[in-house]
């Protein structure tokens, strides 16, 4: 079975039909997805606007740059104490 990506803006529309009333097992019928998918984005993206997808998505972007930005900070210390080090 071929997996499916879906953008968030699409995760966002699906979700937005079940908030709507739409039964749950009429919805991931027609977007091939598991019940446990669709709940999946419920708790990860309930609630949220497009805006805040757009927010939520610069802050993980953000997060993951400073991360690398710690990580080759880390890796320069450790070289540098260690050629300092007889």
């Amino acid at each position: 079975m071929k997996r499916k990506r879906y953008t968030e803006t699409q995760i966002l529309k699906v979700l937005k039909e079940s908030e709507a009333g739409r039964r749950t097992g009429d919805i991931v019928r027609q977007y091939g997805i598991s019940e446990k998918t669709l709940y999946n984005w419920k708790r990860k993206y309930g609630g949220l606007e497009a805006s805040d997808l757009r927010q939520l998505k610069n802050l993980e972007e953000e997060n993951r740059r400073l991360k690398q930005i710690v990580a080759d900070l880390t890796l320069d210390n450790q070289a540098l104490t260690r050629r300092v080090r007889p």
